[in-house]
């Protein structure tokens, strides 16, 4: 299959979502319609190297496909990261950016017949508020859905007001935010304990692990150690 091409895309809005992470909204001028599944992922080219392999970068769509040409990226600055270091102190609303995408198959099985477990950390959020957001869109059919999601404080949940608001609007659909780092009124610990209670007694689920290596891979011996088959397991790596 023959690789996507490179395309021109404008920065147009960028806000601050949390603690050291902003959303990124860019426009892709050649379409009208800039289409996708939720759960793929556009590569930058960035210049910060002559290299093209070390100045590409990728990013989870966080917004889902509503029939214009302009998606959201959230994204954190890494310490000493120069790709982030260029997008967070160089590039604004303005800067003309190179993407290829959407790509990526980290996406919804069809039908949505099974339990859906969306297990993420940080900005590892992203597919799933586009998935969770083109199935409300759509009204879907599926079964339980339970977002867990995992960071260190309150500040840190990031779409923490629309979450809650989908939670409400969503039949069936779960936003369980964790903290590991602070006390409050939700959830304190790890995400491991959360969705091991959730399905303790095996129903039939997906599970899908969007986040830093070490979440996913004690996920996924976790999972697999509640006797699940590995291929309920979907993962995207982040970093």
């Amino acid at each position: 299959m023959a690789l996507l091409p490179w395309r021109k895309g404008i920065i147009t809005r960028i806000e601050h979502e949390a603690d050291q992470t902003r959303r990124f909204w860019i426009e892709i001028p050649d379409t009208d319609n800039f289409d996708f599944t939720p759960g793929q992922f556009v590569t930058l080219d960035l210049p910060i190297h002559e290299k093209p392999a070390k100045r590409w970068r990728s990013y989870s769509i966080a917004s889902w496909p509503n029939g214009t040409n302009v998606i959201e990226l959230v994204i954190v600055l890494l310490e000493g990261g120069a790709g982030t270091n260029y997008l967070f102190n160089v590039a604004g609303v303005g800067t003309e950016l190179q993407l290829r995408g959407a790509l990526g198959v980290f996406t919804l099985p069809e039908p949505l017949d099974k339990d859906l477990y969306l297990i993420c950390t940080g900005t590892g959020i992203a597919p799933f508020r586009s998935m969770i957001n083109h199935i409300n869109q759509y009204n879907t059919p599926h079964q339980n859905i339970y977002l867990i999601f995992g960071c260190r404080k309150k500040i840190n949940l990031l779409y923490y007001d629309e979450m809650t608001k989908l939670a409400d609007e969503v039949p069936n659909f779960h936003y369980i935010p964790t903290l590991s780092r602070e006390e409050w009124e939700g959830k304190t610990g790890y995400v491991h304990n959360v969705y091991e209670e959730l399905a303790k007694d095996k129903p039939p689920a997906n599970f899908f692990l969007c986040g830093w290596k070490n979440m996913i891979d004690e996920a996924k011996q976790r999972i697999v150690a509640m006797g699940y088959d590995k291929k309920c397991i979907h993962q995207e790596l982040y970093g």
